[in-house]
């Protein structure tokens, strides 16, 4: 374990607990819609349940991306859903869980919440497998479970806190959503099939479509925003 500790990439778990925080707040808010008519001393019960069910699908589904991020054109196609979930994190919609049931018993709560962490997951699996692909083979899934462990109190017992500090410090969301633009642009120019056609990329090119991915993203978010403000407030 200390050995683990030692070799780990603390760059790549902050990387992965801020991901986890910006896109997997929603986990919190299902968890607390899904439990809430359970009576007070099955709630806990329905959190802990649903909460442990939850990190293991998400393990599972990250160890399945990490095995598919060698085929090609899948990296590729990772790059542009992280563009588009990067871009409409500086968008939020404010009607995301007005379709989320409460269940009645703690089965059918923990039923309700993997079902909907699993539709929700596909864009944090992916940014959280586009971090942990830099990282050597063995040291992978160690990474992931590392930052998720860490992350999930975060979120779920953290997340009125999460929440308080991303509305008074709004440049979090930006820099969240500048950081999945940048690891789209590193798993851009990592697809086996630009690297067959163009060779192994430079640090400076892979540096360069970074930079590029994360300004894409702050840019056009906020230039979305805007326009989504204005329609508000002439409607």
């Amino acid at each position: 374990m200390l050995e683990f500790l030692q070799t780990l990439s603390w760059t790549a778990v902050f990387q992965i607990i801020l991901i986890d925080i910006l896109l997997g707040g929603d986990n919190a808010v299902v968890i607390a819609l899904a439990c809430r008519n359970l009576p007070p001393k099955q709630r806990m019960q329905g959190i802990l349940w649903g909460t442990a069910g939850a990190i293991g699908l998400r393990v599972a589904l990250i160890a399945f991306a990490l095995t598919l991020l060698s085929v090609p054109y899948l990296k590729i196609f990772g790059a542009i859903l992280l563009v588009w979930v990067g871009i409409k994190l500086l968008i939020p919609d404010e009607d995301a869980h007005g379709n989320i049931k409460s269940g009645t018993s703690v089965w059918s709560a923990v039923k309700t919440i993997l079902v909907a962490d699993f539709v929700m997951s596909l864009d944090n699996v992916i940014a959280i497998a586009g971090v942990a692909q830099g990282a050597s083979p063995e040291h992978q899934i160690g990474l992931v479970v590392f930052g998720l462990v860490v992350s999930v109190p975060i979120i779920i017992w953290g997340s009125t806190l999460v929440l308080k500090l991303i509305d008074r410090y709004p440049s979090v969301v930006t820099f969240g959503a500048a950081l999945l633009g940048w690891i789209a642009g590193g798993m851009l120019v990592t697809d086996i099939v630009i690297v067959e056609r163009f060779g192994e990329p430079s640090g400076t090119m892979k540096l360069a479509v970074e930079v590029a991915g994360a300004l894409l993203i702050v840019l056009v978010g906020r230039w979305l925003a805007k326009r989504k403000r204005a329609a508000v407030a002439s409607a």
